[in-house]
């Protein structure tokens, strides 16, 4: 590229390290040909002297001035969902190119108006559904649209929330309170419908549950016990475009075996997902097994070199998959393509999202538009 891409991300703090230190500058700095980090921002003017003498750029306790840095092309956006709105908006209005992490907005509504005004400023856009960008995920894609298992009859999956259970962390304390919108359905289960929808088509229609079944939750940290209302059980019944049946069941918590079991069963075969991680988005242990034909028993296979070609240069860990998407979004800014998924993307999982919660709430199948 010409000129590199100047990065700023909003929410890196090394005194609380969290997805931006993980995933994103890790990424970054694995493509110098293509991004430049220029600045940061955290909540504290003490964090911000942290990040400044850490990554050696400016560092701001606020996202306006994050923002009006003339050098950062693109807002990385890696905050408390809650403030998605506000921070998404202000780099939108600033002309600023945006990456922000799912969900885009707390509900379907918030979501739209940063889509609308995203598109009226004519400002490029990326959301965080890095877990297609696997390169796992993309061979079992290939696998069943190459027929290794024949007509897909069904797909079912049990998953672990990792949190959500009887136990959190004080940083993730408040994902346990419903209203705040960072559920295990906002987030694990939509993660991994993402995967779902980009392997085998769109949703023609849902029934779902979701329940409470610990109300208690200790805080590590602190000792204290609060109260939980976000569900630790959801459970989801699909029918696809294609006509294949899926069903998901995420519970809260971690498992003490598989965390992610992910079956798909056709005609000709099968094959099996497995991660330590119920969250796939997370997951960069995926194991895949299959068997075809006169086989009768799972083998796992092993996955081409050629799905690895683009992660020669990024990290192993997290900050893979994400990587895979800033190294796919400097393509698109370079051909002038859209295969990245955007804002208009993150609309398409809203609605399916809205429409899920609906059918937990009606008791009842709902059609997906």
């Amino acid at each position: 590229m010409e000129k590199k891409i100047g990065v700023g991300i909003v929410g890196a703090s090394p005194l609380n390290p969290g997805w931006g230190i993980a995933a994103h500058i890790p990424a970054i700095q694995a493509l110098p040909t293509y991004y430049e980090l220029k600045a940061v921002s955290t909540s504290r003017i003490e964090s911000a002297k942290a990040a400044e003498k850490e990554f050696g750029v400016p560092a701001y306790d606020n996202h306006i001035d994050l923002i009006n840095n003339q050098d950062v092309d693109l807002v990385v956006v890696a905050i408390k969902l809650p403030n998605h709105y506000e921070v998404v908006s202000a780099a939108i209005n600033a002309g600023k190119m945006v990456y922000c992490e799912w969900p885009l907005g707390k509900g379907l509504e918030q979501s739209l108006e940063l889509a609308r005004q995203a598109k009226l400023a004519n400002v490029r856009t990326v959301i965080g559904v890095q877990a297609r960008f696997n390169p796992v995920i993309k061979y079992v894609r290939d696998l069943i649209r190459d027929g290794y298992i024949g007509k897909l009859l069904g797909t079912s999956l049990v998953g672990s929330g990792m949190a959500w259970g009887d136990v959190t962390n004080l940083s993730n304390a408040y994902t346990l309170d419903n209203s705040n919108g960072v559920n295990m359905l906002s987030i694990p289960v939509m993660h991994t419908l993402d995967a779902l929808t980009y392997m085998l088509g769109d949703f023609k229609d849902v029934s779902a549950e979701s329940a409470v079944r610990q109300s208690k939750a200790l805080v590590k940290e602190t000792g204290e016990t609060i109260t939980k209302t976000a569900p630790d059980q959801v459970a989801i019944l699909g029918t696809l475009e294609s006509g294949t049946i899926m069903t998901a069941h995420y519970q809260g918590g971690v498992a003490r075996g598989e965390n992610l079991r992910w079956t798909f069963r056709g005609s000709e075969g099968e094959l099996v997902l497995n991660a330590g991680s119920g969250q796939v988005q997370l997951a960069d242990n995926l194991k895949v097994y299959g068997a075809t034909g006169e086989e009768t028993e799972l083998q796992e296979l092993s996955i081409p070199e050629k799905y690895y070609a683009s992660s020669s240069q990024l990290p192993e860990g997290v900050a893979n998959n994400v990587g895979q998407m800033y190294l796919q979004f400097a393509k698109d800014l370079q051909d002038d393509t859209h295969l990245t998924p955007d804002f208009e993307h993150a609309i398409q999982n809203h609605e399916l999202l809205d429409v899920i919660e609906k059918a937990t709430i009606a008791g009842e199948k709902q059609t997906v538009k």
